[in-house]
């Protein structure tokens, strides 16, 4: 792992995103909340909220962190696609980019668990850190 001992606590931001595309009839089982494991968005949230305070222990040589505040929302796109938006945020001496990379890839897998079933060809693409905010670096926005 990289020593931060001598870094400064700053308050840091990160914010990524992530698609899942499906077909339309399992968009509308989500949107409706039909589908047969149950409410998918609720349940992928809290999986994604999981993940990114549990980063550490699956990413190797990424510190553990006490972070401050997870987000994470969904927003439906017109081509049956769901948007997942990540934002994590902690007071502390390194970022939090892992966290909200690895809070959107989990959010996004469990909806594809959750509806694998009506729809196996899902995909889950376009994940990216969106911006980052505190820490040396500055300032980051795609």
């Amino acid at each position: 792992m990289v020593d931060v001992a001598a870094k400064t606590a700053t308050h840091r931001i990160a914010r990524a995103s992530g698609r899942i595309q499906m077909l339309p009839a399992t968009f509308k089982l989500i949107e409706q909340g039909n589908a047969k494991k149950g409410d998918v968005l609720g349940i992928a949230r809290i999986a994604g909220i999981m993940a990114a305070k549990k980063t550490s222990e699956l990413v190797p040589l990424c510190h553990p962190l006490a972070l401050t505040r997870v987000n994470i929302d969904f927003a439906g796109e017109p081509d049956s696609a769901w948007l997942c938006t990540a934002t994590v945020e902690t007071v502390g001496v390194t970022g939090v980019e892992m966290e909200a990379l690895c809070a959107v890839q989990v959010a996004l897998l469990t909806i594809y668990d959750m509806c694998k079933a009506a729809d196996k060809g899902m995909t889950i693409n376009d994940v990216r850190l969106d911006e980052k905010i505190g820490g040396k670096s500055g300032h980051f926005k795609r």
